[in-house]
């Protein structure tokens, strides 16, 4: 099967986030299917762009993946700037829409952009292709921006995308959702339930192999220092944002700082030095701040923590389901964890690997902490077990593409709805 997966922020090992429509791709080419990514050459998720050099496009091949990037504008933050980035990228879908159709003759076009707007330039690629078409949904677009931004139904870029949220429900001949309990919504919405196809976000099991690589020297002796106190380490691993609550962490490591426990947060991000000096202020001796560490040092670095800490705000956006990458690391390395939450789902409860707290909430992420560090370490290593056995059975990438490419229509090719 040909497969054409248009993704604005599409990312690379080499290029960094974000990585499900590169692993999604590679397990499908590995299985004999062609597959073609179209991004964006600017993406504020990205470590590293792609050079055009002037160039509209440029194509290569990523480990048998085809990687075609169209030339967009730049941009910072979520401003004016980044919705003209979007446009520059829905016309160079247009422009390039009859050649990808010709040269790439897909079997399924799949449109996945975070925002929805994507589907209109790919409904009109998999009509001159006859090609089957699928949305996939990262996060509900408008709602997202107006829960979580504030922004009104009748701002013309809420509109649009309103427009183009309903218009995918018209006429994709497949949804697949990210997100877990999508279903009311949708079919709010108009969407068929059999038209639905849940697939979360997942692991490389590659990244997991049974000789793990050492963690960095700096990172290490740190965590060894720490370890050497005898005090459980509490450790976070991930970005530093507003979002992931670790002020809320901080502050219930304020409430145990006269027990044997210690708070080690990993990574970088635009809090990470109010966080600083929110434990500076208070005198924390018991909070310990590290540099972020490459991917491939995340195995490493994991099998220093005794408890691994997940936080979010309290946010109703929620109850459509979460499905954090972050936490299927947790999980992959054996980690019991502590998940500060409330939402459509509960992964941590499911899996039964470790305790789900109310969030923002101090003294429930202390009372959580505290349980698992009471348990005895063959309790602790049990439920990191279960966790991991979840993530192996319905979490990794060769398993997940398998599902997504059901929900597409298997090997066969499928015309899209008129």
């Amino acid at each position: 099967m040909r497969i054409l997966y248009i993704n604005h922020y599409a990312g690379s090992p080499r290029h960094g986030m974000e990585y499900r429509p590169y692993y999604l791709a590679r397990e499908w080419v590995r299985s004999g299917h062609e597959v073609s990514i179209v991004a964006a050459d600017h993406s504020h998720l990205r470590v590293q762009q792609p050079e055009l050099e002037g160039r509209i496009r440029l194509e290569e091949s990523i480990e048998g993946v085809r990687y075609t990037w169209l030339k967009t504008l730049p941009y910072h933050g979520n401003g004016i700037a980044r919705v003209r980035n979007i446009g520059a990228f829905l016309y160079r879908l247009y422009q390039e829409g009859s050649r990808l159709a010709a040269e790439v003759k897909p079997d399924v076009v799949i449109a996945s952009s975070t925002y929805p707007m994507d589907i209109w330039p790919a409904h009109r690629i998999a009509r001159l292709a006859g090609a089957r078409l699928v949305f996939e949904i990262h996060d509900l677009w408008p709602l997202t921006p107006m829960e979580l931004g504030g922004m009104s139904r009748w701002h013309p870029f809420i509109m649009a995308a309103q427009a183009a949220e309903n218009y995918v429900y018209r006429n994709a001949s497949t949804v697949v959702s990210m997100l877990p309990r999508v279903h009311a919504h949708v079919a709010a919405r108009g969407l068929t339930m059999e038209r639905l196809h849940i697939v979360p976000n997942g692991i490389d099991p590659g990244e997991w192999p049974a000789s793990i690589p050492e963690l960095g020297k700096e990172a290490a002796a740190t965590l060894a220092r720490i370890a050497g106190t005898g005090n459980a380490i509490v450790g976070y691993a991930g970005n530093h944002g507003i979002s992931n609550s670790l002020d809320t962490l901080v502050d219930a490591a304020n409430s145990m700082r006269d027990e044997n426990v210690s708070f080690v947060l990993v990574g970088g991000g635009p809090e990470k030095e109010a966080l600083k000096r929110r434990a500076q202020s208070a005198q924390l001796n018991n909070v310990h701040f590290v540099d972020p560490v490459p991917k491939s040092q995340v195995p490493a670095l994991l099998q220093w923590f005794d408890v691994a800490f997940i936080g979010w705000k309290r946010q109703p956006l929620y109850r459509f389901g979460i499905a954090p990458n972050k936490l299927m690391d947790y999980m992959m390395a054996a980690r019991p964890v502590v998940h500060a939450v409330e939402a459509g789902n509960d992964p941590v409860g499911e899996a039964g690997c470790g305790l789900t707290v109310a969030p923002e909430s101090p003294e429930a992420v202390a009372h959580g902490i505290r349980s698992l560090v009471g348990l005895s370490e063959a309790e602790r290593l049990a439920m990191g077990a279960r966790g991991r056995e979840c993530v192996m059975r319905h979490f990794t990438y060769p398993v997940l593409s398998k599902r997504f490419l059901e929900a597409c229509g298997g090997s066969e090719r499928l015309t899209a709805p008129p």
